[in-house]
């Protein structure tokens, strides 16, 4: 697919501000969208997250550790998952960018990668197949004043521009299950769209199972609309919250 290099999108620098994600652009530390969607969660989620912590709190799995006499750490099995899936996710992106960016080239992978390559796999021939021109990789959006954050791909989606997240999954998704990606796609649209005066009105999220099974879910027009609107209405959340505590700056 061809490099389209009409977008110009900034250098930035992250970093942690109060313990949350922020980015530095042009001298403003704009919280990131996932910061924003963590700190207003409902009530609901935020207790189901830590229902399903507490149910493992007293599960604990080995691994491997040659620094340690016994030969294996015991990690907790929720953080066990919680990383795992991390490290996979990372791993995914990392070969899908790489791919990207060498013109369709991918390197025969170590055994300890081989699962995200094939995640990646099928990614590609189900999903960026459908892609045949990209503006940007891992490019940074921000709404001055607001939020910031970095999008993994921008790009001719079908014949649309539109905006495209790559996902791991441990288990395939409901359409309800994935609401927080939906939030994240309207944030970077609406971004996009204020900064290059563009009208991007679709997002894509290309999720692959760790079992290999693709899944696609395609947001648009009125329904991409809801979902702006909604995010907007947590940003609005998120800058009361911290009106409230009195924090300084975001």
């Amino acid at each position: 697919m061809e490099h389209n290099k009409k977008f110009i999108y900034p250098k930035c620098q992250r970093e942690i501000i109060n313990g949350k994600r922020h980015y530095d652009i042009k001298s403003e530390k704009l919280p990131s969208v996932t910061t924003i969607i963590s700190a207003t969660q409902s009530p609901e989620k935020t207790a189901s997250l830590d229902a399903w912590r507490f149910r493992l709190k007293d599960s604990f799995i080995k691994i491997p550790d040659d620094t340690n006499p016994s030969g294996f750490t015991l990690i907790n099995e929720a953080e066990y998952i919680t990383k795992e899936a991390g490290d996979r996710g990372t791993a995914m992106h990392t070969i899908l960018e790489d791919y990207m960016n060498r013109d369709g080239q991918l390197d025969t992978p170590m055994e300890k990668t081989r699962l995200p390559h094939n995640m990646a796999i099928q990614i590609i021939q189900n999903g960026l197949s459908n892609v045949t021109e990209y503006y940007g990789l891992e490019a940074t959006l921000y709404y001055p004043g607001l939020y910031a954050g970095a999008t993994d791909v921008v790009a001719v989606h079908k014949g649309q521009d539109a905006i495209i997240d790559f996902k791991q999954t441990n288990k395939l998704k409901k359409r309800e299950w994935v609401e927080d990606y939906c939030l994240q796609l309207a944030a970077y649209t609406m971004a996009h769209n204020f900064i290059y005066r563009t009208s991007i009105s679709k997002g894509v999220i290309m999720m692959c199972s760790k079992k290999l099974e693709y899944q696609e879910f395609i947001i648009e027009g009125k329904e991409l609309q809801t979902y702006q609107h909604n995010f907007l209405r947590k940003v609005d959340q998120y800058y009361g919250q911290h009106k409230k505590l009195g924090v300084e700056g975001k």
